[in-house]
């Protein structure tokens, strides 16, 4: 029997790499039928879909029309799944290179470019800038040629926004606007029903 720990890792460890997701991946939901997470997106595998309903962990909601089959049996592929226990969001945000351009919606904090961004020190390193979500910001290259080591009056540029820790829930607000490439039909009721309708 599983741990307290054991379950939640299973239950919170979905694959961020595209070469185990070619294949028919399934839509991971919490209890409450919200996805565990926008950016990336809550997906399995669908061997891990497989197992995880043989193991009574998660209820099938949705399912692709092919099927895999063992010596005994066919099985439609689940393509999307809820959790039968609740997994409490977590209550911050790890600080990580990733988890700092999703704050900025992959945009450089000073001039809103898109494409190849660095981070910088608002407060330099060298002035006494620490390395935290209040002075860490996304930057395109030029910007931060531009501003070295400068505080931000002394070299022209000036933030878009303030530099902050974000709340998990800001993280799933801005990861829906960046959804994957690969969106499954049987998905759609399930991605967006969270969101405030337009009046």
């Amino acid at each position: 029997m599983l741990d307290e720990c054991d379950r939640t890792d299973f239950r919170t460890q979905f694959t961020r790499e595209p070469a185990a997701l070619r294949n028919y991946p399934a839509l991971v939901l919490n209890a409450d039928f919200r996805p565990l997470s926008y950016y990336p997106l809550s997906l399995w595998p669908w061997q891990e879909a497989i197992k995880a309903v043989f193991l009574d962990r998660v209820t099938i909601l949705a399912e692709y029309d092919d099927v895999v089959r063992s010596q005994r049996q066919a099985f439609k592929i689940p393509s999307v799944v809820v959790l039968k226990e609740y997994v409490r969001p977590q209550k911050r945000v790890a600080f990580t290179r990733f988890n700092l351009f999703l704050r900025d919606e992959f945009r450089c904090q000073y001039c809103g470019a898109k494409g190849d961004l660095t981070f910088d020190h608002v407060i330099p390193r060298s002035r006494g800038g620490i390395t935290s979500w209040e002075n860490v910001v996304a930057a395109c290259a030029p910007c931060n040629l531009k501003k070295a080591n400068k505080p931000l009056d002394r070299c022209g540029l000036k933030l878009l926004k303030p530099a902050r820790q974000p709340a998990p829930e800001d993280m799933l607000r801005i990861g829906r606007r960046f959804p994957p490439g690969y969106l499954h039909e049987s998905w759609m009721d399930f991605l967006y029903w969270d969101t405030e309708l337009e009046a």
